[in-house]
Parts: structure tokens; sequence; C-alpha cells
């Protein structure tokens, strides 16, 4: 890097790491305020609230905010270029304006990599620490999933629970059952079922009766505590709001290849996070060489004109990004291209400030 080049990186950096500091301190005073009626009144302890709820929340709302900040990190350090006239001044020194985009990139791909480490290996660890504390002291993160639940656990396998309790880990009036096409050839029924605490897929099913089909003759079989392993998680039967944040990159697409072996409902919701995590490191990317070719030229109003260009286009893309999260998640629009589709229209606007900047 030349010292112009670590001059940009360093002008950057520093500003996207101020301007972000400030927002976090702000965020969590508002929620402090928001929430400490919650605190007290379920006696939360003060080092819990800094360490598992509050220090635990940093690195989520750096990656909540990372790309609308390095936005307009890029747009308020490049309009004050601008306006002091330094664009011009390295513009006309020789150097090319796709070679002044060098250390933006530079700085735009190191904070990419950041928010890709950040959502999909750092978080999913802090998260488990603070939906922990929030499920103690400020809501319910699980809850029931209604009466008479039917889940596939395999490829011809089916499981009913009539309603499960989440507390105590039991379900009643169960019944699993097994098909060769559509011929039912198997059938366990029970009043009750109990998980096992230790393994999360052993479960003891007391009393139980069998009923077994076959070609020629059924057989059924009575008996009394059950030890056995299913394809069925206690979470299979409750709803576990957001669960996926706790859920690294390939965690989560092992979840999503478990849900869809199983045929179950609600995958989208996990396809459109999956790719998101993805998708928003590209974002920073875009949105960097938006707010270089956007802010580079000196114009009347300055770095007031600027920044309200900048945020008006950073606030479109989270409007894009929103509804197409709800299209996928509620329609039928792809989770991919939901994910993508506002980095693939806010690249096109790229290329055309692009070409509309001073060379």
């Amino acid at each position: 890097m030349k010292k112009i080049d670590l001059y940009i990186f360093k002008k950057f950096i520093g500003t996207f790491f101020f301007a972000i500091s400030m927002l976090i301190l702000i965020v969590i005073i508002f929620d402090l305020s928001e929430n400490i009626d919650s605190f007290v009144k379920h006696n939360a302890p003060w080092q819990r609230v800094l360490v598992d709820y509050y220090i635990t929340s940093i690195p989520y709302y750096i990656n909540l905010y990372i790309y609308l900040f390095t936005f307009i990190a890029v747009v308020f350090f490049t309009s004050k270029m601008a306006g002091h006239s330094e664009i011009i001044a390295i513009l006309s020194s020789g150097v090319s304006f796709w070679r002044m985009l060098y250390p933006y990139m530079l700085a735009a791909i190191t904070l990419a990599v950041l928010s890709l480490y950040l959502g999909n290996f750092l978080i999913p660890q802090t998260n488990e620490i603070r939906r922990i504390f929030k499920d103690e002291y400020m809501e319910r993160l699980s809850q029931s999933a209604g009466r008479n639940v039917h889940i596939q656990i395999g490829k011809d396998e089916f499981v009913y629970v009539e309603a499960y309790n989440i507390t105590k880990q039991y379900g009643y009036k169960f019944a699993w059952e097994k098909y060769e096409g559509s011929e039912l050839k198997y059938k366990l029924m029970s009043d009750v079922i109990f998980h096992d605490t230790v393994e999360s897929n052993r479960w003891l099913i007391d009393p139980y009766a069998i009923r077994n089909i076959g070609d020629e003759e059924e057989r059924i079989e009575l008996g009394r505590n059950l030890d056995t392993v299913l394809n069925l998680r206690p979470t299979d039967l409750y709803i576990m709001k957001e669960d996926f944040e706790e859920m690294n990159f390939f965690e989560l697409r092992d979840h999503i290849q478990g849900l869809q072996a199983r045929g179950a409902d609600g995958i989208k919701a996990y396809q459109v996070e999956m790719h998101q995590r993805m998708a928003s490191p590209a974002a920073i990317l875009i949105l960097t060489l938006i707010g270089a070719a956007l802010s580079s030229r000196k114009v009347r109003g300055g770095i007031g004109m600027h920044l309200g260009i900048g945020i008006t286009i950073a606030f479109s893309y989270i409007l894009f990004m929103q509804v197409s999260k709800s299209f996928a998640i509620a329609g039928g629009l792809s989770p991919a291209l939901a994910a993508w589709i506002p980095n693939f229209i806010f690249c096109i606007i790229g290329i055309y400030l692009l070409k509309k900047a001073p060379k």
C-alpha cells in the first residue's frame, strides 16, 4: 500500500468504527431504558445483564448495521475529501479513479470478512448466552406448537402427538407409523412419551401397544417402559422463536437438510437466513462502490447533500431486503433470490454511478 492508500484505508476504517461505536452505545442506552423494568421485575443479576445480555449483544449489533454504516462511513469521509479538493488533487496527480478505489475495496473486503465471521460463527455462540438470559428474565422464547402435532421423521415414518409439555418434556397421546408406499406396516401407540434429557433423540414410551401388519397376518404387542431412539427432538414438538440465531453456518445447513428430509414446514425462514448470511458481506462491497462513486464529486451542499442521498439509498436497500424476505417466507419467491436480489439491483445502480463518477 502506498501512502495515499494507507491514508484512505485509515479514514475508512476509523470512520466506520467510530460511527458504529457511537450507534451501539446509543442502542444499548435505549434498550436499557426500555427493559430495565423487566430486569428489576425478574430480579436479574446486574452482572448477567451487563455480560450475558449487553456485552454478548455487541457482535450482533455490529453485524446488524455493518453494511449500513460502511456506506455512511464511505460517504462521510469521501465527501470531506471532495470538499477539501483532495479527490481532485489525487486524480490530477495521475492516479486513475479505478486505482483510487483500491484502498476502498481493501477496507470493504476486510469488513466483509469480519461480517462473514461474525454472522456465521461468533454471533451464534454469543446468541446462546444472550438467548438463555432473555428466556429467563425477559420473554419466553419457547411456546407450544399447539395440539395435534403431525411430523414426518423419515421417508415413510410419521409421528403424531396430541400435546407436548415443554417444562416437563413429555407428550400425550403419541403415535408412530411406518408405511410401505401407501400401506401401513407398523404402528406404535402410547398414552405418554418421555424425553431422555441426556440424549436428544432417546425417548421412554410407557405404556405402549405395537401393531405389526404383515402380508398375511397382523401381530399386536403390549408392554411397559419401551426405551427407544427416534429421529425426533423435543424442539420438533414446540416452537422456539428464531432458533436459527444459535446455529452457525454448518449447523444451519444441516438443520435445513434435516427438515427437508422429514418434509417439515417452515423451512423457508431458515433458507432465507442462510442465504442472507452470505449476501450481507457482498452488500458491503457493493455499497462501498456506490458510496465512493456518489460522494467523490464536489457539489454545492457538500457533505450534507451527499449524506442525504446516501442515507436514502441505504434505507432503500434495507427496504428492498425486507420486502424480498417477506415474499420468500410468505410467497413463492426463491430464498436464494430473495437474499441476493437487492444486491443485483444495487449492483446495477453502482455500475451506473461509477460510470458517472469523476475520472
